[in-house]
């Protein structure tokens, strides 16, 4: 198993001091002037470079040295002197010999911080446009490998480089496109007019994305494999001799850089290579997976919404209503309004049956105690509704027969509806969609039921995908078109066009012929049905 490479203490310790910002200021600096090409600057020309990359504040002599030196000492700039020189003061030669320049630490530990920042600055995408770029360029260099010309090897080079890109450009936004929106989805406090707006525009953005996807994915897989039919190697080898590596005595550029071309194809064929030319992907490539991603993310959104909705909906908890009554109370002016918001709050107050006597109270002298004087019955409304129970005539009870009967009729001929629906759908075996023909407009929408079940299923290992409805009479099994072919549905109101998709389904209680029907299933291989005894 490899090991996750170690990043060099020093590299980045200029990021972590109280001198942090001129560290890389100074580095920026650096860099600007090997952008000019110019390696090696001395205290002078530094101060004048910081200015340029936005450093205005005073730097003394001094403090300028101190930081050139602690950057050296940490292994990210390089100390040169210039022998050759004339100088007539200490100082002056302090200043004008020593020179400094970036050591490949140092160009490292910039190229670092330029890529965070760059990282924190710009937000992840779905680019079709760079799928459509990879295909060109593996597409150019099948033509270019079919020339056997040596002269063609420096493009080979440009264009196996300008791959790379891509693919590194797709990978990355991808990810990063990923994790901004699983952030969006984890944000609390959301406004649900700006919810509204960013699920809207993200839905149609991943709607977008997804048209025609597989098509894409499908072309980069053909001109992936017209290129390794030529042989990987050989596209490495000339690349190699495109690339006019430096040829130095004791040291070896050709290796690593074939080591680095080597993963970066594995990367490609773990995004783009089927899964029976690439057995590590996992049975399918990444790009398939690309649609499940952005149909998950959707479903998602959807969810987080109503959850949000739901929130508005529900009236506060009791936590949050004591919170409200403690800064009341802790705001009462005084201990008698305390008194009354207690009274308001908890309807604490006299007792409302005081006023309540005997039915002869005659019989009680008024000088008895009430400790001992007989019990008065209280009305139980008295506490809940306060007031006492009268006695009054009983509602007339309304006759629901007709009602019922109404009812049952409605839910039968809605039962006797789905059931002719299902009825319509069910397949004797595997069926494409265009194979159903017309379809009443209530059955087409029960159609489309059972399609987005079943699309929101996973695939198993043979590319089927299975679902149910809610009542478990109804059972759907789905793969994908492997032609690309395109169905067109049409009912009274309508037609609607998709892919031809290769269905079964399976509907309980419609009649003995259905029976064989159910019967079949696919085969191990998924490329169509096979015949099973019903009773097995």
């Amino acid at each position: 198993m490899a090991e996750p490479p170690r990043v060099p203490p020093e590299m980045f310790r200029f990021t972590a001091t109280d001198r942090s910002d001129l560290n890389t200021a100074v580095l920026y600096a650096f860099g600007e002037a090997n952008e000019r090409l110019e390696t090696a600057l001395t205290v002078d020309a530094v101060r004048e470079r910081l200015r340029a990359v936005g450093w205005y504040a005073p730097v003394g002599e001094q403090e300028l040295t101190t930081t050139l030196k602690q950057l050296a000492l940490w292994g990210l700039l390089d100390v040169i002197f210039n022998h050759a020189g004339s100088f007539a003061t200490a100082e002056e030669y302090e200043r004008k010999n020593l020179r400094y320049s970036l050591t490949r630490r140092g160009e490292a530990a910039f190229a670092g911080v330029q890529h965070a920042m760059a990282m924190l600055a710009s937000a992840g995408a779905l680019q079709t446009a760079v799928l459509d770029a990879i295909a060109d360029r593996l597409g150019e260099l099948e033509s270019l490998l079919r020339d056997p010309d040596p002269g063609r090897n420096r493009r080979i080079f440009a264009s196996l480089r300008e791959l790379e890109g891509h693919l590194d450009g797709l990978r990355d936004n991808t990810r990063q496109f990923n994790g901004e929106l699983q952030r969006l989805l984890r944000v609390e406090g959301t406004d649900l007019t700006t919810f509204h707006e960013v699920k809207g525009a993200t839905v149609a953005y991943l709607q977008e994305f997804v048209t025609q996807l597989e098509q894409r994915g499908d072309a980069v897989a053909a001109a992936l494999h017209e290129v390794a039919g030529h042989g990987v190697g050989v596209l490495h080898a000339r690349a190699l001799d495109g690339a006019d590596l430096p040829k130095v005595p004791g040291a070896d550029h050709a290796t690593p850089w074939l080591a680095a071309r080597a993963a970066k194809w594995e990367s490609l064929c773990l995004w783009f290579a089927p899964g029976e030319e690439n057995p590590e992907s996992g049975g399918a490539p990444r790009v398939r997976r690309l649609h499940d991603v952005a149909r998950r993310a959707i479903v998602s959104l959807l969810q987080v919404l109503d959850r949000i909705t739901d929130s508005r909906r529900r009236s506060s908890s009791a936590a949050a209503d004591f919170r409200t009554l403690a800064r009341w109370f802790a705001g009462a002016p005084s201990e008698d309004d305390a008194h009354r918001l207690w009274d308001a709050a908890f309807g604490l107050g006299p007792a409302r049956h005081a006023h309540l006597g005997h039915a002869d109270a005659e019989l009680i002298p008024a000088g008895v105690p009430w400790q001992e004087a007989e019990p008065v019955e209280v009305s139980a409304l008295l506490r809940s509704r306060g007031r006492t129970e009268r006695m009054g005539r009983t509602g007339k009870v309304r006759d629901v027969v007709a009602l019922r009967a109404e009812r049952r009729e409605l839910a039968g001929k809605e039962r006797a509806e789905l059931e002719d629906a299902w009825s319509a759908l069910a397949t004797t075996g595997a069926t494409r969609l265009s194979q159903l023909g017309e379809l009443e407009h209530d059955t087409f929408g029960r159609l489309l039921d059972l399609l987005g079940r079943a699309l929101a299923e996973p695939p198993d290992s043979t590319g089927f995908r299975r679902a149910v409805t809610s009542d478990g009479r109804v059972e759907i099994v789905l793969r994908a078109p492997d032609d690309g072919a395109v169905a067109v549905l049409r009912t009274s109101e309508g037609w609607f066009r998709g892919p031809d998709y290769l269905v079964d389904v399976r509907a309980l209680g419609l009649g003995r012929e259905r029976e064989g029907a159910r019967g079949r299933a696919p085969d191990e291989r998924g490329l169509g049905y096979r015949e099973q005894a019903a009773g097995a």
